[in-house]
């Protein structure tokens, strides 16, 4: 059965998308623009999820939301495909960073988008988050000193959960060139494949 995936530009939906190329599965994709004023996901998303929020996807019968747990069930579905590392240190690691990805990392960094937004309102507040986004990012680096990928030594679905976040904290959040171990790891993302085939399936992204 093709899986449908409800997918909004410039959002955590391109890593769904990402997945399934990974994966050779066949899926289609449904798109939704935002607003150019408010950058909102349009009221027509409400009609697939209450919540109006991508990515949606439908598999097997059943309608999803939220990135981690769709990317748990499509690795799952796949016999464990890019799932967790044998070694029990590796899926640990797997483990937290397919959490971290949203429950951690993401919070700065729409903090930073909403200070933007505020202009001269905004711009007391921005050099706390900035610090609370730069332990981050600090930490991070640190991490991918000692290894290729997030969970060990192999690609797994923890990379492509951490993919967001570390795009977006290029984009707005102070990731550069001072922090090598993140930026090679990002060009070694963007320039897999799959990744690329999975942006052409999704149009135009800002953070490529």
């Amino acid at each position: 059965m093709t899986i449908l995936v409800h997918h909004l530009n410039n959002s955590r939906s391109q890593r769904i998308l990402w997945l399934l190329e990974e994966l050779g599965e066949p899926y289609q994709v449904r798109r939704y623009e935002r607003d150019r004023k408010t950058m909102r996901a349009p009221e027509s998303l409400r009609a697939i999820h209450p919540l109006g929020r991508s990515p949606v996807v439908e598999v097997d019968g059943h309608r999803l939301i939220e990135t981690g747990a769709i990317m748990e069930h499509l690795v799952a579905r796949a016999g464990n495909r890019f799932g967790p590392p044998a070694d029990a240190d590796g899926a640990i690691r797997y483990r937290q960073y397919m959490h971290y990805a949203e429950g951690s990392m993401m919070p700065p960094l729409l903090a930073l988008l909403i200070i933007g937004k505020l202009g001269l309102f905004g711009r007391p507040a921005r050099p706390t988050v900035q610090r609370m986004l730069d332990d981050h990012l600090d930490w991070l680096e640190t991490e991918l000193a000692s290894r290729p990928y997030f969970a060990g030594d192999a690609f797994t679905a923890a990379d492509m959960m951490m993919s967001f976040p570390l795009e977006a904290s290029r984009a707005r959040g102070g990731l550069d060139s001072s922090r090598p171990h993140l930026i090679r790891w990002l060009e070694d993302m963007q320039a897999r494949p799959a990744y690329t085939a999975a942006l052409a399936a999704g149009g135009p992204y800002a953070y490529a």
